[in-house]
């Protein structure tokens, strides 16, 4: 879980008063206060995981303090296994569900529907001190891709670094296989969720520890969620991606714009059609898309467009039966 996040959740009652003059649903939502009762319980992504947690804590403080809402994490996929055995009303997920869960779901009349919760990228990360700035996802794909031969920086075709950096042994950080980060890395850039070089270390659900990692080695390279790149700062470097189309850089407004490609991905909610038959849970789904903008600012992930928040209004509407 991310350090910063405590002290994000403390600032969240200091702000009451700015959000409920500024949140689209200060008129009828966040600081109104409300009756309801109850407990909405989430598990799922280790990147989702730290936003809901502000959505959670922002709709208990100031909305509706007799529902406890709960974050769990166990990694997309693990999350996935819970819920499409009823075990939780909703799944943080950082891609959208497969075929095999969607499987399971039916199996177990499990009916789901899902909103969008924020925008986020990828970022391939690498120590400060590496003279190197931008790779093309050919490159990333030769480092990454099952079978990979590359053991050193020099092994990478086509790449521009001195002859000192050539010759470094490359070590690589990611998360494992029941994070959402991971399938998504291993699709965008190998073409198979799944597929991957079988030495890489394994992090877990630590995205913190790629950083970590990285941090100390000038030649190793991690891929992280963008968010934990933005909470990073400058102990590591965010290397650009070309697709084909020159580089691009690794911010906020490429990810939002859609140019960090393929790098950029939506988060998302998902939610049982059981769960959203109950008015807290439903409740919550509302407000946590009424007050997107604000619960990404809080928790520091790029928000998602004019566009993208007219659709998942629309979206909660439909699911409230309006």
């Amino acid at each position: 879980m991310r350090t910063r996040l405590a002290g994000v959740i403390a600032l969240v009652g200091a702000l009451a008063l700015v959000m409920a003059a500024c949140s689209p649903s200060s008129d009828d939502g966040i600081g109104d206060g409300g009756d309801l009762t109850g407990e909405v319980r989430l598990d799922g992504s280790s990147t989702v995981g730290p936003l809901s947690e502000v959505a959670a804590e922002l709709y208990m403080t100031e909305s509706q303090p007799k529902v406890r809402v709960t974050v769990a994490i166990s990694g997309t996929g693990g999350g996935f296994e819970k819920f499409c055995i009823g075990e939780t009303d909703g799944n943080n997920s950082s891609r959208p569900i497969d075929e095999d869960e969607i499987a399971i779901c039916t199996e177990n009349d499990i009916g789901f529907d899902f909103i969008q919760v924020a925008n986020d990228a990828l970022s391939l990360v690498v120590n400060a001190e590496l003279p190197l700035d931008c790779m093309t996802v050919a490159q990333v794909n030769q480092i990454w891709d099952e079978g990979s031969a590359v053991e050193t920086w020099g092994d990478i075709d086509g790449l521009d670094v001195p002859a000192e950096v050539a010759a470094e042994s490359i070590t690589v950080y990611g998360p494992g296989s029941d994070s959402g980060t991971f399938d998504f890395f291993t699709e965008a850039i190998n073409g198979d969720s799944g597929r991957i070089r079988n030495n890489y270390i394994d992090i877990g659900e630590d995205d913190l520890a790629a950083v970590r990692a990285v941090e100390g080695d000038v030649y190793a390279m991690g891929y992280i969620p963008f968010s934990y790149y933005q909470e990073a700062g400058d102990a590591v470097k965010a290397l650009g991606i070309d697709d084909g189309n020159g580089c691009v850089e690794a911010t906020a407004d490429n990810v939002q714009n859609g140019t960090y490609t393929p790098l950029g991905r939506g988060l998302f909610v998902y939610f049982s059609d059981t769960a959203l038959s109950r008015p807290e849970v439903l409740d919550f789904a509302e407000f946590y898309v009424d007050n997107a903008p604000i619960i990404a600012e809080l928790a520091e992930f790029v928000a998602m467009t004019e566009e993208q928040l007219a659709e998942q209004r629309a979206k909660v509407a439909v699911l409230a039966g309006g």
